[in-house]
């Protein structure tokens, strides 16, 4: 019954988003198109984007599942952006459970633009071990973490802060980012878990066509990413981690959602063999302002 109801929600969730982004409402994409890497672009001030996050995979020896992540993004400040995150999934011939939240902030030390742009990001997470949204490797993550059932992992609770170091370049089009990430668990004393991300993405066209289109090159964008763990203070490296690559193609629907794709693909043992990613988003100008406008 509850995995029914979750896929209700995430399904009328998913119509909402796509029929809300054709309402009257000024639209924007403005972000790469990665699922776990972050670049230097933040949310305009007073903005807020909508957005849901899937990811569904069939590991070798255990149930597949379905992951959902729902994503407030606002922006506080041209140099600040902060967002809420709500978690859960779907396990086939077991359980749906919310498996927690998040909540982040990036911050942007320097307006102007560099050759190479930094981003401080700080993350609150409340989360139990049953989530499977996979938003970054860290640590020794592997495939075994998803065998025990929902009722045993979700009993394990998990707050964690999360900082990384964003550095992200852009240049002729290109879009070049890197993370580094560190992970510390609150409650328990264990060592700092790391990991990383690297993303390289484009769009398909620099310049816009003299024929407005949904379909036309410039509307899309192609990229690839690469993510793993790198262990923890007491056994840093590749050894024992899983790291994922997946190509990323992306459509930002003119005045319209952004819809992206990726296959992640699991690079070794500890891997799951392919992570489906699904995402779709828009973005609603001046969110409090239309409020005030709408109520008037």
């Amino acid at each position: 019954m509850g995995r029914a109801l979750l896929q209700l929600i995430c399904n009328k969730l998913f119509f909402a988003l796509l029929v809300g982004s054709f309402v009257a409402v000024s639209l924007r994409a403005q972000e790469p198109p990665y699922f776990v890497t972050y670049s230097d672009a933040l949310e305009e001030p007073g903005n807020l984007e909508l957005a849901y996050k899937g990811v569904s995979a069939a590991p070798k020896n255990t149930n597949s599942f379905n992951s959902a992540t729902l994503e407030f993004e606002y922006g506080l400040k041209a140099w600040w952006t902060t967002e809420i995150y709500l978690n859960g999934q779907a396990t086939q011939n077991d359980s749906a459970v919310f498996t927690g939240f998040r909540w982040e902030n990036r911050f942007r030390p320097l307006m102007r633009n560099y050759w190479i742009n930094p981003v401080l990001y700080a993350e609150y997470e409340n989360i139990n071990a049953a989530d499977k949204s996979f938003l970054e490797v860290v640590n020794h993550d592997s495939i075994a973490d998803l065998y025990p059932p929902n009722a045993e992992s979700r009993a394990e609770s998990e707050k964690e802060m999360e900082l990384k170091l964003i550095l992200s370049s852009n240049t002729h089009g290109w879009n070049i980012s890197e993370n580094i990430i560190t992970e510390k668990m609150l409650n328990h004393s264990n060592p700092w878990e790391f990991g990383y991300a690297l993303g390289v993405s484009r769009p398909l066209a620099l310049a816009a066509g003299s024929r407005g289109c949904i379909f036309c090159r410039e509307n899309f964008l192609a990229g690839v990413e690469l993510y793993g763990g790198l262990g923890t203070t007491e056994h840093f490296g590749l050894n024992g981690t899983s790291q994922y690559m997946g190509p990323i193609l992306q459509l930002n629907i003119p005045k319209g959602p952004s819809i992206g794709f990726e296959p992640s693909l699991g690079l070794n043992s500890n891997s799951v063999g392919v992570l489906w990613r699904f995402k779709v988003s828009y973005e609603i100008e001046q969110f409090f302002n239309s409020l005030r406008r709408h109520e008037h």
